[in-house]
């Protein structure tokens, strides 16, 4: 694992700060580590990386319901059932969401009914659903298609890492 030095806050440009995420997120993933340990350092570096995400982590797929992965923020949920919410529609459909209001998507489930705004990406290998990564906002329309194609880049390098050939 390389040593992550970089100070997000010092970085101005959305771009820039997205291309050092992903630098230090390639730097971070280590297949030797169980891929716990690599999902738990992702969620810590996205935290930190971008102040607009109030809460940041992963959900499961058990093969019928999603359960709580590492994350970083408020106490949330531990299971979600295929279809419902933005986790699970987005576990169902196998294809990224943008949530600009949550309080307009139906059959939202709030954990943190603070939160306004959600980014869910699935974590998919040949088309199999291993997860979703969940970004939560404060903010209302946080979250954009520029925040979803680097993240997906992300969940990509996770799954090239981490889930191949693995178990949880």
């Amino acid at each position: 694992m390389s040593e992550v030095t970089v100070n997000f806050n010092l970085l101005n440009d959305e771009d820039e700060i997205y291309n050092e995420l992903l630098l230090q997120s390639s730097g971070l993933l280590d297949s030797k580590d169980r891929p716990i340990t690599n999902l738990a350092n992702i969620t810590a570096l996205i935290k930190e990386a971008l102040p607009k995400v109030s809460w940041v982590g992963f959900y499961l797929f058990d093969g019928s319901e999603l359960y709580l992965g590492p994350f970083q923020g408020k106490v949330a949920c531990t299971r979600i059932p295929l279809g419902k919410g933005v986790c699970g529609t987005v576990a169902e459909r196998k294809e990224t969401i943008i949530v600009e209001n949550v309080h307009e998507f139906p059959g939202h489930i709030a954990c943190d009914g603070g939160s306004n705004s959600e980014l869910v990406i699935p974590l998919l290998h040949e088309n199999e659903l291993l997860g979703v990564l969940d970004l939560d906002s404060y903010q209302f329309a946080a979250f954009n298609k520029k925040d979803a194609s680097y993240l997906e880049k992300i969940t990509e390098k996770i799954v090239d890492c981490c889930f191949k050939n693995k178990i949880l």
